[in-house]
């Protein structure tokens, strides 16, 4: 299939510039059509949520949306949200630094020498996570081989590299870093670029190129061609634009490191969520993650009129009104960017299959803690939007059947007050979960992370 494509490319003299628009293309034969291509996207806020106002009340298919969920509505119908699905990785470490460390893999973290909160220090995850699990697993086939597997993208993740920054593990002590540049992601997806100040258009090399290729694909791929190049042209004007804005005197040298602005968040977020879109568009990748600052974020949220830190506010007691009110507003804005995604996936049609690349792809929104103030890792939000793993969708699922009334005692005393019996809370660990998504894609694995939680098998999610 390399050679095929490298003589296909010499024998119509196509520069290399052309090589991520034509390697994917249905008419062409490189596409593997016959394989459905599923998508998985992991996308992460900080600071757990506001139960009151995150999780609907009712179970089943009839369930009402509260305010942090409320932007999801037009996707109620490929929505499923999962409560009660618990972290029990316990070990070294504080609750934040397990809850992302954790969280997609599973399994506990090394002794180390980073100090969180009263806890005892840890260092790195000590194995794989979920996502990169999967990425394996797809790079093994030759059917659903995609040019980089995985694509990690971030919104103003620390460079700093810790157990609270990083979720994504290639294995036992190998954190990968997120991409939170778009400029670098571009870069990644089309080629060097020298630096912000001298961008020069990419696609002026192209346009004889494809103007070879046209002649030789479907009226459709050529479509296809047109949709890529002028998003391609026109995010490259918009990333030309902003790094030769005038500011009326000499930009100094900015400190290393130092790349990306709080108040440009929800840019940052749009620039990337377009160039996570247009690289399943292009099949680049198969597997995302999109991490939205991090383990105990900061982030100043001042376009919602919120000028202290995230994580300052998530430390508020329950009757701080005004705290609970900040909160749930920043976790609509986070259900906001999901509900962006989720609106671009839905509006995009799958290149050469059925349906749109929603249709094909799950986007899992998940949390390091279920609670900010009380740091439990319990109820760990888990919402999951789009058709990508023929789950189920379209409902709220419960599977915390302790009455809310004696879950204190059946945590504190293993017994239930009313009637002396013990008693079992029914929350499940998020190992389960993990299990579901492999299965999903066919990876029939029979445990993931500390095989201790993985005994009851993965989730009946379909």
């Amino acid at each position: 299939m390399q050679n095929s494509r490298r003589e296909f490319l010499r024998d119509l003299g196509l520069s290399a510039a052309a090589l991520p628009f034509v390697l994917n293309l249905p008419s062409l034969g490189f596409a593997n059509q016959q394989v459905r291509k599923q998508r998985l996207v992991v996308m992460f806020s900080p600071n757990g949520v506001v139960p009151s106002t995150f999780w609907p009340a009712e179970e089943g298919s009839e369930f009402t949306l509260k305010e942090s969920l409320s932007p999801l509505e037009p996707f109620k119908d490929r929505l499923l949200t999962l409560h009660g699905v618990c972290d029990k990785v316990r070990g070294d470490g504080d609750n934040h630094m397990r809850g992302i460390g954790c969280l997609l893999t599973g399994v506990e973290l090394f002794p180390g020498n980073i100090q969180g909160g009263s806890h005892t220090p840890a260092g790195w995850a000590s194995g794989l996570s979920i996502d990169q699990e999967i990425k394996n697993y797809l790079q093994a086939n030759d059917t659903t081989r995609t040019r980089f597997g995985s694509l990690e993208f971030g919104v103003m993740v620390p460079e700093r590299a810790d157990t609270w920054t990083r979720m994504s593990y290639s294995g036992p002590n190998k954190p990968i870093t997120p991409i939170d540049d778009p400029y670098q992601m571009f870069s990644k997806l089309y080629g060097k670029l020298k630096d912000r100040e001298s961008l020069k258009s990419i696609l002026d090399d192209l346009q004889a190129d494809l103007k070879k290729l046209a002649s030789s694909v479907s009226a459709e791929d050529r479509q296809l061609l047109e949709e890529q190049t002028t998003f391609v042209r026109e995010l490259e004007q918009e990333l030309k634009a902003d790094a030769q804005q005038a500011v009326g005197h000499a930009v100094p040298e900015l400190e290393l490191g130092i790349k990306e602005e709080n108040d440009n968040m929800p840019k940052l977020c749009k620039l990337q969520i377009d160039l996570m879109v247009n690289s399943f568009a292009s099949d680049f990748a198969r597997v995302a993650t999109f991490q939205i600052t991090n383990s105990v974020g900061q982030a100043k949220m001042r376009w919602l009129d919120i000028n202290e830190g995230h994580h300052e506010i998530s430390h508020s007691p329950d009757s701080d009104e005004k705290a609970q009110e900040k909160l749930t507003r920043i976790n609509k804005w986070y259900a906001e960017q999901l509900a962006y995604l989720a609106k671009r996936l839905a509006e995009t049609p799958e290149p050469g299959g059925q349906g749109s690349l929603l249709d094909n792809t799950l986007i899992v929104w998940t949390n390091e803690l279920g609670k900010g103030n009380s740091h439990t890792l319990d109820n760990i939000p888990f919402v999951l939007v789009g058709n990508g793993l023929d789950f189920k969708m379209g409902r709220a699922v419960n599977f915390d059947k302790t009455p809310p009334s004696r879950v204190l005692n059946a945590i504190d005393q293993g017994v239930d007050f009313l009637t002396g019996k013990s008693i079992k809370p029914g929350k499940v660990a998020h190992n389960r979960l993990l299990l579901s998504l492999a299965h999903g894609f066919g990876h029939r694995i029979v445990k993931f992370g500390n095989p201790d939680f993985c005994g009851d098998g993965p989730l009946s999610l379909t």
